[in-house]
């Protein structure tokens, strides 16, 4: 049978090649790029089973940091190491960046740019059905029974309804689960498939619940030796700034302020982003409040997390604080995507050696099961959201974006009907946003 057929080992060169393309189409947020990796790395490659890229995406989700560039890094050490999760994290970002330096320096020298905007509309409403199709897919295999559908229903509805923040629906998942295993009671699947399939349809991934362990040495020794290592390289950068500038206290003070922003960016990039906006403008006067609009406008439309808004405010302090300098912008630029990713990439490079130790382990199995159930329903929470801001771009009151909902319709028969591949159904979309664009002006 085709389900039996062990997934040769992808090699680095084709691992980088999809890490690359996911950099540039990486749009929607996290929920459309985990969609992504998740369509391409499990149900297209069959490189990494569901039970896995669940076991990784619960980790990231509880960490501080953009949980889909997180996700990317993890995926990829799981590939190919250290080096692979390097590779992934930094290709993740890395288009992103050069986009937004990009528009940064055009936006500083030209003005407004409202024709970017209009050229990704056709994204969006893509974006929005690649997250309803993911979110299916996802259901299907971690809504595990009737209690699971409930988790997920009252997880939604206390983000949705009662604005609850995202960690502490997790962490109320967390202390549910501890409570029913106190009581000896363990939720368990339905019955009805049988195991053996079960364990067939596992095997058939190259990267499975049967996979033997990376061996990557005793995390108590490893983990602090890690930490270490990521210590002295948050401090290089910032004795270059006190031996070679003028002006220390600007790099010092950018340096620890996007630093501390990475540490506690739970629950999202919108969990942050209003206090980054206070600081910035008010405290420090980097920007005013309408360019850090501007700056959410150019994040919202461009690839990558959202958290690549803050490399916008780095542009613009360096721009701001050095008489309107394109180069000290820049520098602001790296400065501030240096300090708020290398966290991220210390949490899984150091943490998911440890992570890996607990996949055998039935109680924490339980636990990350009725997470999982959780995280569904703050998916659904997002798509939501993300829905509102396509088919009504002024409010819900307002008059609706009937060729946005036309284009989300179609792309979802596109891709969850007719199996179009994902990749080129973002072509597609950027095409139609673009002849819309040129129709309408």
């Amino acid at each position: 049978m085709e389900r039996n057929r062990m997934p040769k080992k992808p090699t680095l060169g084709e691992a980088t090649r999809f890490w690359l393309k996911l950099g540039f189409i990486s749009f929607g947020g996290p929920a459309g790029q985990i969609a992504i990796m998740h369509e391409y790395l499990v149900a297209k490659k069959k490189w990494i089973s569901d039970s896995r890229f669940l076991h990784a995406l619960n980790y990231c989700m509880v960490l501080p940091g953009p949980e889909a560039q997180q996700l990317a890094t993890y995926l990829g050490w799981l590939l190919h190491g250290t080096r692979g999760g390097l590779i992934a994290g930094l290709l993740f970002i890395l288009p992103s960046l050069l986009i937004l330096l990009g528009l940064s320096i055009v936006y500083v020298t030209f003005g407004k740019i409202p024709w970017v905007e209009s050229i990704f509309e056709g994204l969006k409403p893509a974006v929005i059905a690649i997250v309803v199709v993911a979110l299916i897919k996802i259901g299907k295999k971690s809504l595990l029974s009737y209690f699971h559908y409930g988790v997920a229903i009252i997880a939604f509805a206390l983000i949705f309804f009662l604005n609850i923040p995202f960690p502490l629906i997790i962490l109320g998942a967390v202390i549910l689960s501890f409570v029913f295993q106190k009581v000896g009671w363990i939720p368990k699947a339905g019955s009805g498939k049988s195991k053996t399939m079960d364990e067939e349809l596992e095997k058939s991934y190259f990267i499975n619940e049967f996979s033997p362990r990376k061996k990557s040495g005793n995390p108590w020794k490893t983990i602090p030796r890690q930490l270490a290592v990521g210590i002295v390289l948050w401090i290089i950068p910032i004795l270059l700034f006190l031996v070679i500038s003028d002006n220390f206290q600007f790099w010092k003070t950018i340096s620890l302020f996007f630093t501390q922003a990475a540490l506690v960016t739970f629950g999202g990039a919108y969990a942050v982003l209003p206090y980054v906006a206070q600081v910035s403008v008010e405290k420090y006067h980097w920007l005013d409040s309408f360019q850090m609009l501007d700056g959410l406008a150019l994040g919202e439309t461009t690839p990558g997390p959202l958290i690549m808004v803050l490399v916008f405010v780095g542009f613009m302090a360096g721009y701001n604080s050095f008489e309107h300098s394109i180069l000290m912008g820049t520098l602001g630029l790296l400065t501030t995507t240096y300090f708020t990713f290398l966290p991220c990439f210390l949490f899984v490079l150091a943490g998911a050696p440890w992570i890996e130790l607990t996949r055998e382990n039935k109680q924490l199995k339980s636990l990350l099961a009725i997470v999982t159930a959780a995280v569904v329903g703050v998916v659904l929470n997002l798509t939501i959201y993300l829905g509102k801001g396509v088919f009504f771009p002024t409010e819900l009151a307002g008059k609706p974006n009937y060729l946005a909902i036309a284009w989300t319709v179609v792309s979802f028969f596109a891709l969850y009907r007719f199996k179009i591949n994902m990749l080129a159904w973002i072509g597609v979309s950027a095409i139609f946003g673009m002849v819309t664009y040129l129709i309408s002006n």
